[in-house]
C-alpha cells in the first residue's frame, strides 16, 4: 500500500504543476526602453507628430513690430511745390512747371501782369532751381536750349541734362545800382544761367571755361546763338557784373538785338 500511495502521490504533483505552466502567463523578453530616447511618455491615442523648431517668442514680437510700423511721411518743406503739382504750363509740354499769375512789384516797375509761370525743365532739360518768368521768356528759352545751344554742345559728354540758374526773376535795377533802370529781371523777362551739367557727370562753367579749350568754344558758339531768340546777351566780356554768367533776355530793340 505505501508503494502505491507513493505513485498516486507523484501522479497528483504532475497534474498541479501543468495546471499552473497553463495559468501563468506569457512573457516574451522584450529590449529595454532609453529614456533619453523618449523623454516624455506619450498616451496611446496620440497622434504621431513630427519634430518642429520651437519658436522664439522675442523674434515674433520683433517682427510684429516691423510689419506694423508706420510708413514715415516727410512733409513738404515749407514754401516748396510737390513734383505731383508741376505741369505742362504755357500751353506747351515742353515747358514744366507752375502757374504763379500775378506777381506784384515790391518797387514800381517791378512786377508780372498775369502770366507768371515758375519754370522747373524746358525739353527734358532741369533747372537747378525753378525760375519765375513770363511765358514769352520760357518760350525763348526753349528756342534756345533746343536750337543754338544743343547744337554748339552736340555730342560732347553725351549732351546738356540740366542748366545752372543764376537768376530768374527779381525785383531790382539793373547791376543792383541804386539809381539806375528796372533790370529786365524785374519784369519776368530775363534768366541768367552759369553752368551746363553733362549727361555724363561733366560741367561747363561760364566761370571756368570761358576762353579755355573746348569748353571755351563750346560756351562762345552758345554766347553767339543766343542772339536772336532773345533780344539782350550779355557774356563774361561785356562787363565785369557778368563775368560768371549768361544774361538773357527778351527785350528789343529798334536797332535789333544787343549782344556783346
Amino acid at each position: 500500500m505505501t508503494g502505491r500511495a507513493g505513485g498516486i502521490a507523484l501522479v497528483l504533483a504532475l497534474l498541479i504543476a501543468e495546471v499552473a505552466v497553463a495559468q501563468a502567463p506569457n512573457r516574451s523578453p522584450r529590449p529595454v526602453l532609453r529614456e533619453d530616447t523618449y523623454p516624455i511618455a506619450l498616451p496611446s491615442h496620440a497622434p504621431r507628430q513630427s519634430l518642429r523648431p520651437v519658436l522664439r517668442t522675442h523674434n515674433v514680437a520683433r517682427n510684429a513690430a516691423v510689419s506694423v510700423r508706420p510708413a514715415v511721411v516727410r512733409p513738404t518743406p515749407k514754401g516748396a511745390v510737390p513734383q505731383s503739382a508741376v505741369g505742362k504750363v504755357c500751353r506747351d509740354r515742353d515747358l514744366q512747371g507752375i502757374v504763379v499769375g500775378h506777381v506784384p512789384g515790391k518797387i514800381s516797375g517791378c512786377g508780372i501782369a498775369k502770366d507768371a509761370v515758375k519754370i522747373y525743365s524746358v525739353s527734358g532739360i532741369a533747372f537747378s532751381q525753378p525760375a519765375v518768368m513770363r511765358c514769352d521768356t520760357a518760350r525763348a528759352i526753349k528756342s534756345w536750349l533746343e536750337g543754338g545751344m544743343a547744337r554748339s554742345v552736340g555730342r560732347y559728354g553725351g549732351g546738356v541734362e540740366k542748366v545752372k540758374v543764376a537768376a530768374g526773376y527779381s525785383c531790382r535795377t539793373r547791376n543792383h545800382k541804386k539809381g539806375a533802370k528796372i533790370s529786365e529781371h524785374g519784369k519776368g523777362n530775363a534768366i541768367d544761367f552759369s553752368a551746363f551739367y553733362l549727361a555724363n557727370g561733366d560741367e561747363i562753367s561760364v566761370l571756368r571755361d570761358w576762353g579755355k579749350g573746348k569748353k571755351g568754344r563750346i560756351l562762345r558758339d552758345m554766347h553767339r546763338s543766343a542772339c536772336g531768340p532773345f533780344g539782350t546777351v550779355l557774356g563774361p566780356e561785356s562787363d565785369r557784373y557778368h563775368k560768371d554768367h549768361f544774361h538773357f533776355d527778351i527785350a528789343r530793340y529798334r536797332s535789333g538785338p544787343y549782344c556783346r
